[in-house]
């Protein structure tokens, strides 16, 4: 499959993404719907999904991507690949995920990630970025108590950010005040590797959700 040319940014604001997704059904989509779900939010090419689920088949992954082309090309190399524990979904995350949770089966979802998203750097954009306050109530809503969110930037105001929108909320509970030097999770998304080879900072943080 030839590599898709797709955009760097994609407002999520604009009217092409403001209708949310209808509920998935979850039996469908995996092969063992009672597994453990890891969602990663902003999934792009989806290649840390894809090597996760490899490595840990006895969890499912579900990507969220708002680029429909990138999610199209990592859902026709899933099915080369015959993974029944990983799904992407194209849909703007900020309208969607609220419907996308509502009919989750109680403490499946354990594990969240948003990793180098967007930064939209002008305050005016500040409200195209997708940690907003109601995300982090969703997922508190949903995720599991003892349930995590791994956070990470190379852009510190982004990360911090990202951190005082989580810290705000009373169920989540920072894992360290300090930034983390290395990543809790055994695979690196392309964009960490390339910061990292640089010998460029990143900014990350986990956060548990609480009893």
């Amino acid at each position: 499959m030839a590599p898709v040319r797709v955009r760097q940014h994609v407002n999520p604001l604009s009217q092409k993404y403001q209708t949310p997704i209808q509920p998935l059904n979850w039996e469908k989509v995996y092969a063992n719907a009672t597994q453990p779900l890891h969602l990663d939010i902003g999934c792009g090419k989806g290649r840390f999904l894809l090597e996760m689920a490899t490595s840990e088949p006895h969890w499912n992954f579900l990507g969220l991507e708002i680029r429909e082309p990138l999610v199209v090309e990592a859902n026709h190399l899933r099915d080369e690949l015959g993974l029944c524990n990983l799904h992407y979904l194209f849909c703007n995350v900020n309208n969607s995920l609220a419907p996308l949770l509502s009919n989750l089966a109680p403490n499946i979802l354990q594990r969240v990630t948003i990793q180098f998203p967007d930064p939209w750097f002008k305050n005016r954009h500040a409200k195209r970025r997708v940690v907003q306050p109601e995300l982090v109530a969703e997922l508190a809503e949903h995720l599991v108590a003892g349930g995590i969110v791994f956070l990470q930037s190379d852009i510190k105001s982004i990360a911090e950010e990202m951190c005082d929108r989580f810290a705000a909320h009373p169920a989540f509970h920072r894992q360290t005040r300090q930034w983390l030097a290395e990543n809790p999770l055994p695979i690196q998304t392309e964009r960490e590797k390339s910061t990292v080879s640089r010998g460029e900072p990143v900014y990350r943080a986990v956060f548990i959700r609480g009893e």
